[in-house]
């Protein structure tokens, strides 16, 4: 068994009934931040502009919009929740360290720390999976 099958394993074997409340508070805070990105694209256009990358503003726009609302959805409900937090990474990583860093680590920027709170969270259910509680566990359930 190699490194990431033993990770699995350990994740859906050690998971609290808890952490299944705490997965579905996590996708509703990222079905929240697609609905208010989708509400406001062009706050989101300019934080994806102001990185003076060479990526396709519109593109990526619609890809953190699209990956919030549907992945979000899909972790809390506890369907495909590895691959979902796998989709999530890349946009908070940028959201951690190159955009909300910039305005400073203070009080006041609560971005910073829910994009940080979220990326910890993301971080926990790619070890975590799904738990009891879950659309893939009662699919393993029932596919007996």
């Amino acid at each position: 068994m190699n490194l990431l099958h033993r990770v699995e394993h350990w994740g859906d074997t050690h998971h609290p009934a808890w952490t299944d409340a705490l997965r579905i508070m996590l996708g509703c805070i990222l079905v929240l931040k697609g609905i208010s990105f989708i509400s406001d694209t062009t706050y989101l256009s300019q934080l994806v502009g102001g990185l003076h990358f060479d990526l396709w503003p519109v593109m990526a726009v619609h890809y953190i919009a699209f990956a919030h609302l549907m992945g979000g959805f899909l972790i809390a409900v506890g369907c495909m929740t590895r691959l979902m937090v796998l989709l999530q990474l890349p946009i908070l990583v940028g959201a951690v360290f190159f955009v909300n860093i910039s305005q400073g680590f203070s009080p006041i920027n609560s971005e910073l720390w829910l994009s940080v709170i979220v990326l910890m969270l993301l971080l926990l259910f790619l070890v975590l999976g799904s738990g009891r509680f879950s659309m893939d566990e009662y699919v393993k359930q029932n596919a007996r």
